[in-house]
């Protein structure tokens, strides 16, 4: 447990280079890349043969639900967590629709005090906008004439959109003073309340799944997008724009969109895609059923093949799971009275890998997707790289070999995948976290995999710079 460790012979995914290396961590931050054979093991640090696997930066999920509090029977921060590092992720941002939802910073410090306790890995937590809560929001992120950066705070999420939970923020006067008047970074679920409301009375007696996407059509999508683009234009806010889903968004925001990194002047605005909308389209929702219900929806293979374009050419700058389980019981209900969400972050990473061996994609643009630039995107310090003096937050994946997913190898504890039945590549081997490993999968522990740490022994709060 101290952090100490030499990872011999696997090829390492660094920022300018694959290759072989060795990479040493001592107090869970990387002090040395050399090539193979060059470090002498030392007796205070754990040796790790990677041979044969990759090793990669931990990926970094910037948006789940771990349903705590207030809904354990579907996950909680513990399961969630755990199910995060059998999947190799090493961090994750947690959203505030809860039970109660979390809008004050009584409520932020209930869930780190709870995140330190069950977790392990890293974590990070979103405040929860509503039309009257602007001083709340301000002492979470502060004002544009005094930004704070609290340890596990990463922003403001609005919900322009009803979704799941009570969240929702659709009126223009609430939107601009929470705009105006917060620093931070601003996420927004864009579907636009109004469109959603005119448009149901002709939907809400079919019960057919078609349905739900046709009702929560792109349009209703790039509504709120187009508004939360001016809105953080007019403001100079920062704005992330979650889990896209349409063509017709995706091709508008070409152009609009850049990491923090590269962008020069004006607003910065960046967005996100699931691995769900680059895999499955509405033949796979019209199969599975509410397995795959989701807001936004699954479209088209037209939507999915636009989302593909515009990731590779950075108008999309990562890459998200938007893990939101329910239990199976409810999923069984049908549609239209199955909630929409479902589990990922134990197949993300998998799903990804098995695209770039598929060719649609290079690992490099992987690892970009879901460590690199998540960790730009969120200002993270240490993140998001294999480089010396960045946090020792590793995954070693096998590329070689497949396994087919299925629901009893589940972590999540409503013990089931969207992907089941499908064969992937890419899982974690051996998931590291500021140099301790924390979850291994081999042939002793089967596919499942077991977690190596207790809850709370491993896992800070994320670094974050402030945003004005």
């Amino acid at each position: 447990m101290s952090g100490n460790m030499l990872i011999m012979g696997a090829t390492v995914v660094l920022p300018h280079a694959t290759k072989l290396a060795d990479v040493r961590a001592v107090g869970g931050v990387i002090s040395d890349i050399s090539e193979p054979g060059t470090l002498e093991h030392s007796d205070d640090e754990l040796l790790i043969d990677g041979s044969g696997l990759h090793l990669l930066p931990g990926a970094i999920d910037p948006q789940v639900h771990f349903r705590d509090p207030g809904q354990p029977e579907k996950e909680d921060l513990g399961s969630g967590s755990a199910a995060a590092v059998s999947g190799g992720v090493t961090s994750f941002l947690d959203m505030p629709n809860n039970k109660p939802s979390v809008v004050d910073m009584t409520g932020m410090q209930k869930k780190l005090d709870t995140a330190a306790a069950k977790c392990v890995n890293n974590y990070g937590f979103f405040i929860g906008a509503t039309p009257n809560n602007v001083e709340k929001l301000q002492e979470a992120v502060g004002t544009p004439e005094a930004p704070l950066a609290i340890p596990g705070i990463c922003g403001i999420k609005i919900f322009m959109g009803s979704s799941t939970g009570t969240l929702l923020v659709n009126e223009r006067e609430a939107l601009d003073t929470i705009f105006s008047q917060t620093a931070g970074l601003i996420a927004v679920h864009a579907e636009d309340e109004k469109r959603l409301n005119e448009r149901f009375p002709a939907y809400e007696a079919r019960t057919d799944i078609a349905a739900h996407a046709e009702w929560r059509d792109d349009v209703t999508a790039l509504l709120a997008t187009q508004l939360a683009v001016e809105l953080a234009q007019t403001y100079g806010h920062r704005l992330h724009i979650l889990h896209l889903t349409s063509g017709i968004e995706a091709d508008w925001l070409n152009g609009k969109t850049s990491l923090p990194s590269e962008q020069k002047e004006g607003a910065i605005i960046t967005t996100e895609t699931l691995p769900q909308h680059l895999t499955f389209t509405d033949k796979d929702v019209i199969e599975q059923g509410t397995r795959l219900q989701m807001n936004p929806p699954i479209r088209y293979q037209s939507d999915k093949d636009t989302l593909w374009k515009r990731l590779l050419d950075g108008t999309v700058q990562c890459m998200a799971t938007d893990h939101a389980p329910h239990t199976l019981e409810a999923k069984q209900l049908g549609f239209p009275s199955a909630p929409s969400g479902m589990p990922g972050v134990e197949t993300s990473l998998a799903v990804m890998l098995t695209h770039a061996k598929a060719g649609k994609c290079t690992l490099e643009q992987v690892v970009q997707w879901m460590s690199t630039n998540v960790a730009d995107c969120y200002n993270m310090i240490g993140k998001g790289r294999i480089d010396i003096g960045a946090d020792a937050d590793f995954v070693l994946v096998d590329l070689e070999n497949e396994h087919e997913v299925t629901d009893e190898n589940s972590w999540t504890r409503v013990g089931w995948n969207p992907f089941r039945g499908r064969a992937l590549t890419g899982w974690a081997r051996m998931t590291i976290v500021a140099g301790i490993p924390v979850f291994e999968r081999t042939e002793k522990t089967g596919q499942k995999g077991q977690i190596l740490v207790e809850p709370g022994s491993v896992g800070t709060p994320i670094l974050m710079g402030p945003w004005k």
